[in-house]
């Protein structure tokens, strides 16, 4: 997962050799067009890229199921049968929905780290740190122009600036039907062989200036600096691909202290009480169309990682990975005793790793049951969201508390839009038992385990209390205390009450406890990466992923899951067919796609043995965050779409497995025939830029037009003028003659 601009230093020589075919400066660029002008972070949650000069926005149907959601009624519902705007002006504009997009980043380790070395006290590091980074952050902002960050990479040992521009007028082009969109559902899920066609389709919108606006009638179709072609020629084992994208978060530094804390506390408990909550869920799903629709996007985002975990601990048992940490950990420890200096920096740092981790360990279920069990129910996060609210009316300050209410009463009806209240009240009960019963008592508030003790342990009596006093549960009377707010009603509260006590509990009795092995933790671990960099010289490390931009370069590539078994590395429409379950709301087929299997209309989208690939695989390092990323071939078009990674390496957040760690992908001509054929939106395959690699010459057209005098003389001028402009030149005239051919430029301020 590396940093693009590092690609020409650290990664380049090795790309080409796999068959990389485009210069570093065309991968990114900050004077000049480039790939990563064609990627956008969508949403701050996944990726996704340009794929016409119109601004249309390709990525997973996953990612764009909120919005799907949120257009659905029952009367449209565009997750049971798809949407496609024929026309710009049907397109859906989406409320909160952004993207971003990078202008450029810069390393500024420097400026973060002057005169901070490791004899720098902890908390003054971090309030420097803090300060700085801010600092830079705010001066690059340029009064709010652009949306800035200052991330820390290896564990605080290097910092880069980040500077984006967001977008946020996004409106809905085009998705399926979920049953080709999620087609296998949560059985297939994290899971190859895939038959998915995990896909939507975005347009961003700007202001007829050309600069970042909300939603307006009056707004244009976004012109990126680059789109990606696609390309739908065949692809074979050992082609080059990468894939450009926003990857979550990964912790491969962590340690076996840290490995075992994963296993048997987060992943454990979030297995144990998801299941619950799915399974609760799922039953009113299947009773009513109207809940299924509302629940579908929580269902499907609870189910992810839920699934995810069960996955990553059976392939850390598998790969015995915390016996590989445990191997070097203790090279790290014999390097750092083998030389005095070293020892007095390194030579603790293991045994202050697993101290820290110690007390950790001591409070964390009460951390993580805080997340996945107290706000993991629905009426109590929306408890805890009058917290502002209240703090304000106990402050009694009128004016804040005004806004405060005034604030909550979109998400209000937000919440109440996609809520069903028995399903809720089944989750609140099963979830509070467990929370009672599996976090240590002297670590639960008094107020909670009093108002167990009244109803005697009976945790649905208990919920019939709540839901039937609180007025988070009921839309009425919480707009009703919303237009006419108090204090007093919130501590009456029963919902407030109990999310507010867990709370405040934690903060000042549990929090604290943690925070301090914590800020020993990060000490250890800063130092721990450090001295690994500094034990291996010669070793080209990328930092951990952290919603940053990145790139992982690979090739297609099949692989062998156990003994005697090989997966190919595609799958075609004969695997959906084969899949086929109409009883199963999984693996329905729709009525059309039938059709075209069963008269074999792939039209040009075919491979060469007359298939239609659906996904495929290669070896590419992906997380969370980077659905909806391009797979790039060597040459800069797009190929398919990232959407999963394989049951055999959910591993990947901690270690990458070179044998098993595979990128599910669904296959460009798969998304162009159900573009095409499928959905028959001519009018979107019209905007792309579409390439046959399979067809003789193909591809050479577009790079001969790239190539021409007047293109060559086009870029040579705009290159030139944007640099005169960031070199702050107001007046200027450009001309340039090749041949015949004449380009000339007169810019006036």
């Amino acid at each position: 997962m590396w940093l693009p601009m590092l690609i020409k230093r650290l990664n380049y020589t090795d790309m080409q050799k796999q068959g990389l075919q485009l210069t570093a400066e065309e991968i990114y660029s900050v004077n000049n067009s480039s790939l990563k002008d064609a990627i956008v972070q969508f949403g701050g949650f996944c990726t996704g890229e340009f794929i016409s000069p119109e601004g249309l926005l390709l990525t997973n149907h996953h990612c764009g199921y909120g919005a799907i959601q949120s257009h659905s009624t029952t009367e449209h519902d565009y997750l049971t049968d798809g949407f496609w705007a024929t026309s710009k002006d049907q397109e859906l504009p989406n409320e909160g929905l952004f993207v971003d997009i990078l202008h450029h980043m810069d390393d500024v380790t420097g400026k973060v780290l002057e005169g901070i070395d490791n004899n720098t006290p902890e908390e003054q590091r971090a309030q420097l740190i803090a300060q700085r980074t801010q600092a830079l952050a705010k001066e690059a902002s340029e009064n709010g122009k652009y949306v800035t960050y200052v991330r820390d990479f290896f564990n605080g040992n290097e910092f880069y600036l980040f500077v984006y521009n967001r977008y946020n007028d996004v409106r809905l082009v085009g998705t399926p039907p979920s049953s080709i969109g999620k087609f296998g559902g949560d059985t297939d899920n994290w899971m190859w062989p895939r038959h998915t066609g995990d896909f939507s389709m975005f347009r961003v919108y700007m202001a007829p200036d050309g600069s970042p606006a909300t939603y307006s009638k009056e707004n244009v179709p976004y012109k990126p600096a680059h789109h990606l072609p696609i390309n739908i020629g065949d692809k074979e084992p050992g082609d080059f691909s990468m894939v450009f994208g926003f990857p979550g978060r990964t912790k491969r530094f962590m340690t076996s202290h840290g490995l075992k804390l994963e296993v048997n506390q987060l992943n454990k408990s979030r297995i144990k009480l998801r299941n619950d909550k799915l399974n609760l869920w799922k039953e009113e799903m299947d009773k009513d169309a109207a809940t299924r629709i509302k629940y579908a996007s929580k269902y499907a985002s609870t189910s992810n990682y839920y699934k995810y975990s069960i996955g990553q601990n059976e392939g850390i048992k598998r790969m015995r990975t915390i016996e590989g940490k445990l191997v070097d950990e203790d090279k790290f420890q014999n390097w750092a005793n083998a030389d005095a200096s070293r020892k007095a920096t390194y030579g603790n740092v293991l045994s202050d790793i697993a101290d820290a981790y110690a007390t950790i360990e001591k409070y964390n279920l009460g951390s993580v049951y805080l997340n996945e069990a107290v706000l993991g129910t629905e009426s109590l996060l929306m408890a805890y969201r009058m917290a502002p609210l209240y703090n304000a009316l106990k402050a009694g300050n009128k004016e804040a508390a005004q806004k405060a209410a005034q604030d909550l009463k979109p998400r209000v009806d937000a919440f109440f839009k996609d809520y069903y209240k028995p399903a809720d009240k089944k989750v609140f009960a099963a979830l509070m038992k467990y929370y009672y019963e599996d976090i240590a008592k002297d670590q639960q508030p008094e107020y909670f385990k009093n108002l167990v003790k009244k109803y005697n342990g009976n945790f649905n009596k208990l919920a019939d209390y709540v839901y039937s006093n609180s007025v988070v549960v009921d839309e009425q009377k919480l707009n009703n205390f919303l237009a006419n707010p108090s204090q007093k009603a919130l501590e009456n509260d029963p919902a407030f009450q109990i999310v507010n006590a867990i709370i405040e509990n934690y903060r000042n009795n549990i929090a604290p406890k943690v925070a301090e092995s914590n800020a020993k933790l990060d000490k250890a671990n800063r130092l721990y990466v450090a001295g690994l960099r500094l034990m291996n010289p010669d070793k080209v490390y990328y930092p951990d992923a952290n919603s940053t931009i990145r790139l992982s370069y690979g090739a297609v590539k099949d692989y062998s899951p156990q003994d005697g078994v090989l997966y190919n590395y595609y799958t075609t429409l004969d695997g959906v067919m084969s899949k086929e379950d109409p009883n199963n709301e999984e693996f329905v087929v729709p009525a059309k796609l039938k059709q075209l299997y069963q008269a074999k209309d792939y039209g040009r989208y075919a491979n060469s043995k007359g298939e239609l690939v659906t996904d495929f695989i290669t070896n590419n390092d992906i997380t969370g965050g980077n659905s909806g990323s391009p797979v790039i071939n060597g040459k800069g078009e797009l190929i398919g779409l990232a959407f999963d990674g394989n049951w055999e390496a959910m591993t990947g957040d901690l270690v990458y497995d070179p044998d098993y760690k595979r990128c599910i992908n669904m296959d460009s001509r798969y998304l162009l025939f159900l573009i095409d054929k499928f959905a028959g939106a001519q009018n979107l395959i019209n905007e792309m830029t579409i390439v046959d690699s399979n067809s003789p010459g193909a591809g050479d057209a577009a790079k001969a037009e790239a190539k021409t005098p007047q293109a060559e003389l086009l870029n040579a001028v705009v290159n030139e003028a944007q640099q005169n402009l960031q070199n702050g030149k107001e007046e200027f005239k450009i001309e340039k003659k090749k041949g015949d051919v004449k380009v000339k430029l007169q810019i006036k301020d």
